[in-house]
């Protein structure tokens, strides 16, 4: 019987499945600058949404960092040896300074927040089939593998939490990958190359990084999209072929790898899609999953422009106001007036219910 990992302790039932840690955020001597990424931007969504009353912090699913143990459900000795040379997680990130800092410096301040989310995505994968849908703020780190990072991904989150609960969640057997981040997402391909229990659907822009021939084999429905590819074109694509994905093969779950860097403008992604278009992709990908009653976790993956924590936050405001994203409501550490409140609300869903 596996071991029984902190990550899958059940979060009190009045939090939103909403995952999201304040570690996320990576900030070290503006070092995090010297990449496009916005390493703050998972802070910001959080912000937004509280701003528009939508969760507290109390709300929310604090996530925990993965330990070695839980990484080594995937990765390998090896992979993770790796990590404690700063110059291989300085290729790993994209950011070539980190090459010169102490490895004890580099595991706090960049592989820790790293984990954090990894770990993250783990619990969200869990909470997605115990509540229908789970969205962690962070993750989608899709260009590493068992063996191998790159491409700002350290740690193989989307493998990890399909296998977690392939290997401790009864019932959870087969899983559909869709990927719409602007990259092909080449890790969590090489992870399930031969594995009939993964479906993949991955939609990316083919000229860019990282162009992965091999990686390629294992997409059960490519979407392959040209320079500058534009909204009309794009959520048509979309809609076609998360229906046809979804109708091909019956998961158990879908891990939604909700990447913005299809946002026009952004410097990496390569195509043109407005903030509108990223909202209504990921109403579409819901919408699709939610109407099947297959349950749904969402990572945000890349986007590396200043204003995609806004488009993010709207985007599950987005969802909310369109009932795809359903919670009791009461607060996480629930006091005798919520139990009382949470009594009165059913009692008045109930009758409700009883009148239609």
């Amino acid at each position: 019987r596996p071991h029984r990992t902190e990550l899958y302790e059940d979060p009190p039932s009045g939090c939103w499945p909403i995952v999201y840690s304040p570690d996320y955020n990576i900030t070290f001597m503006g070092l995090e600058k010297l990449h496009p990424f916005d390493a703050g931007k998972w802070g910001k969504v959080i912000n937004f949404l509280k701003e528009e009353k939508l969760i507290a912090d109390d709300l929310i699913v604090q996530a925990r960092e993965a330990t070695d143990e839980d990484l080594l459900v995937v990765h390998t000795r090896r992979y993770l040896n790796k990590l404690k040379w700063s110059f291989v997680v300085a290729t790993i990130t994209e950011i070539p300074p980190v090459a010169f800092l102490p490895n004890f410096v580099v595991q706090r301040k960049v592989l820790k927040p790293l984990r954090t989310q990894t770990g993250g995505t783990i619990m969200a994968g869990k909470l997605a089939v115990d509540r229908g849908w789970a969205i962690n703020v962070g993750g989608g780190f899709h260009h590493c593998s068992s063996d191998k990072g790159g491409g700002f991904c350290a740690y193989a989150d989307i493998t990890l939490a399909i296998k977690f609960l392939f290997e401790r969640v009864q019932g959870v057997s087969r899983a559909t990958i869709i990927d719409l981040d602007a990259h092909q997402g080449n890790g969590h391909e090489r992870d399930f190359m031969d594995d009939p229990r993964v479906y993949i659907m991955d939609a990316y822009n083919r000229y860019i990084y990282p162009g992965d021939g091999f990686a390629k084999r294992a997409i059960k429905r490519k979407v392959e999209l040209e320079w500058g590819t534009e909204d009309t074109e794009y959520l048509q694509k979309v809609h076609t072929h998360v229906e046809g994905a979804l109708n091909e093969f019956k998961p158990d779950v879908i891990v939604y790898n909700a990447g913005t860097d299809i946002l026009d403008g952004d410097p990496l992604g390569g195509l043109a899609i407005s903030p509108q278009g990223i909202v209504k992709r990921d109403e579409v990908v819901f919408k699709a999953a939610r109407s099947r009653r297959i349950p749904i976790l969402m990572v945000t993956s890349g986007g590396y422009q200043k204003r995609t924590a806004r488009i993010i936050a709207d985007s599950i405001l987005n969802l909310h106001s369109l009932g795809l994203l359903d919670k009791e409501r009461a607060a996480c550490a629930l006091g005798s007036s919520s139990v009382d409140q949470m009594i009165r609300d059913s009692a008045k869903d109930f009758s409700n219910l009883s009148l239609q």
